[in-house]
């Protein structure tokens, strides 16, 4: 998950999708880091991102880069089917760029807004939620309205900039269970848009790192941590005991704003969860909303890391949904 965000141990380059028109392979505000031997994301391969690495890597070779602008059409010039436009901004990462950028790895979980010159020498601002100043220099404009795509926009003397949203991941999971399933689905998520907190009683389960993605959650009273969750999280459960499992089935069921809820186990295992949850009075609507067995339809293989790879499908699946959904109307 936004790879573009490393420290890099050399110069590198920040090339940033600042517009498309029509047809393309990524979105505006898609970005990679070129080095002058690697590079860091991808802004959609193909002849594109070849050039792009070549211009980047021509601005290392300069003594004194300046930050670039550039059009591509991408069926007459590169022969891409995609065949729509592509702006591209290519920022030596230096002075107020390299500030930005730190701030932004330690920003992972907060909404920033960057706004950068698109041309001519580096300037660039990091602005909080509220419009503050975070890093970067003085003197840039904000934009005249809010938007929440990278975007264009000129200032009142007519120098173009880019406004840039970095915005935290509107997904978040909580996954009860360290154990092999559990390990695989933390590391099939790792470089998706979410954050995963994760959960068990046994603090020695936890391996000694984990994705900059995932917050480790060793306690003994894993249920209190259900209503801690944002509105809207989602939450898979998959310990190591069926009477924990109920336990949290239970407590996920009895809060409001669930996104979604998984438990893993067989059709057999859902009915008899099912049958004690009605006992103790839970409605038949809510628990008809946990998804037991977990994972796409049709993948059959028990192998922890096929599990995950078919859960992490599920979950991107019902994210794309949730996010396509209109907004409920206020009353």
């Amino acid at each position: 998950m936004n790879q573009w965000l490393v420290a890099a141990a050399a110069p590198a380059v920040l090339v940033t999708v600042s517009k498309v028109q029509g047809s393309a392979p990524r979105a505006a505000g898609t970005k990679m880091l070129v080095t002058a031997d690697g590079q860091q994301d991808t802004i959609g391969g193909g002849h594109l991102e070849m050039r792009a690495i070549d211009i980047a890597r021509g601005m290392l070779d300069s003594a004194v880069p300046a930050t670039q602008h550039e059009r591509f059409p991408l069926g007459p010039s590169l022969g891409q089917c995609c065949g729509g436009v592509v702006w591209l901004t290519f920022e030596p990462v230096q002075a107020q760029v390299a500030e930005v950028l730190a701030a932004l790895r330690e920003r992972r979980r907060e909404d920033s807004w960057r706004v950068t010159a698109i041309d001519g020498t580096p300037r660039c601002a990091l602005f909080d939620d509220a419009g503050a100043v975070i890093a970067g220099g003085d003197n840039v404009p904000q934009p005249p309205v809010r938007y929440d795509d990278a975007t264009l926009f000129a200032d009142a003397a007519g120098r173009t900039w880019l406004y840039d949203p970095v915005l935290a991941p509107r997904s978040h999971v909580l996954l009860f269970g360290a154990g092999h399933v559990g390990a695989a689905i933390v590391r099939a998520l790792a470089e998706l848009p979410c954050t995963v907190m994760w959960i068990d009683e046994r603090d020695d389960m936890f391996p000694a790192t984990v994705p900059d993605n995932v917050t480790v959650e060793a306690t003994d009273t894993p249920e209190t941590l259900v209503d801690l969750a944002p509105p809207g999280a989602s939450y898979l459960v998959m310990t190591h005991s069926h009477a924990l499992d109920q336990q949290l089935c239970e407590a996920i069921l009895a809060r409001e704003q669930v996104g979604w809820f998984g438990l893993i186990g067989s059709k057999t295992k859902r009915m008899q969860f099912e049958h004690r949850m009605a006992a103790r009075g839970i409605a038949q609507e809510r628990i008809a909303t946990m998804v037991c067995p977990i994972g796409v339809p049709g993948i059959t293989d028990k192998a922890p890391a096929v599990i995950a790879a078919s859960v992490a499908a599920q979950l991107l699946i019902t994210w794309e949904a949730q996010a396509a959904a209109p907004a409920p109307q206020e009353n």
